[in-house]
């Protein structure tokens, strides 16, 4: 028919021998940056998506699957978190989540591309919620690595919301800059999260990233939980040398979040917690097996589509 919009079967693959498809009514918007191309498409299932370089990043629809486990469990459990940096994170919602703590004063986001944020404020409004007129929040398109090093002794808790450890990326999945990371907490009951990939897709991946975290970190908690927009088991470490979220009881948490006037989450109360922290069998199992720590000087991953 004349003037209709033909749909496109979008494919991406999680590894060499597996991937998802999601149907795309039309790309709405796209734009070219100085370190990847952009577009936003509409889709049935997940609403507007944000693609990077054609890998899914977010999706407006269902972003909290992903952005609530990546903020709560680290917020909750800190005593009373005041300075927060999120590196990357440029579409928002990582913030959204946070500023929904009382305590915080301050938000520094270390965004490498201002195209990201510039697009996302314009288009994503149902993932950054407008988070980025909040006076707490200060944009800064900077290196992650580069400010996190020239900050030291200022965050409480510290997020980092990255692509998967390609090109710039890989050098945030390094122990010399986990260091950096332990070194930007104000005491020892700061908090580092950060995603680390799909126990079932990047078993090698998510392996070596928690080894080397361990090897940085006294505490590291693992979070499972389904994301649909990425179509598989996820995980996110939730790192600290004092705090260990396997301390917190389901009913605390759910008093603690009452308490501070959080209400409405999907993903995250006391009973969801404790399950997110409780890993299968065959996930204990692929931990147990031998993992690299890596580093600057070897920053790629044994995953051969990682490299």
């Amino acid at each position: 028919m004349a003037g209709k919009t033909k749909k496109r079967i979008f494919h991406e693959s999680l590894n060499p021998d597996f991937g998802y498809y999601y149907t795309i009514n039309k790309t709405l918007k796209k734009a070219t940056t100085k370190y990847q191309k952009i577009e936003l498409v509409d889709s049935n299932e997940f609403g507007r998506v944000l693609m990077l370089d054609g890998i899914t990043q977010t999706a407006d629809k269902n972003d909290y699957m992903y952005h609530e486990p990546m903020v709560h469990p680290a917020m909750c459990a800190h005593p009373k978190p005041r300075s927060v940096l999120v590196v990357g994170g440029g579409d928002g919602g990582i913030i959204r989540e946070i500023l929904k703590y009382p305590s915080v004063k301050r938000i520094e986001l270390a965004e490498l591309d201002a195209g990201v944020v510039r697009f996302s404020k314009k288009y994503l409004k149902n993932v950054h919620g407008g988070c980025f007129d909040d006076p707490r929040v200060n944009v800064n398109i900077v290196d992650g690595r580069k400010f996190t090093s020239d900050h030291p002794g200022e965050f409480d808790v510290v997020i980092m919301d990255m692509t998967d450890p390609l090109g710039p990326s890989k050098m945030l999945y390094t122990k010399e800059f986990y260091r950096l990371t332990k070194r930007a907490m104000r005491d020892r009951s700061g908090i580092f999260v950060m995603h680390t990939e799909s126990p079932i897709a990047r078993p090698k991946a998510f392996s070596c990233i928690l080894k080397t975290l361990g090897s940085v970190y006294k505490n590291v908690n693992s979070l499972y939980m389904y994301v649909q927009m990425y179509s598989v088991l996820w995980s996110i470490a939730v790192v600290s040398d004092e705090i260990d979220l396997a301390a917190a009881r389901p009913a605390a948490v759910d008093k603690k979040l009452a308490r501070l006037g959080i209400g409405g989450l999907k993903m995250y109360n006391g009973a969801t917690h404790a399950s997110m922290l409780t890993p299968y069998p065959y996930i204990t199992e692929i931990l147990s097996k031998r993992a690299r720590v890596i580093t600057d000087a070897r920053p790629d991953f044994p995953d051969g589509f990682l490299n």
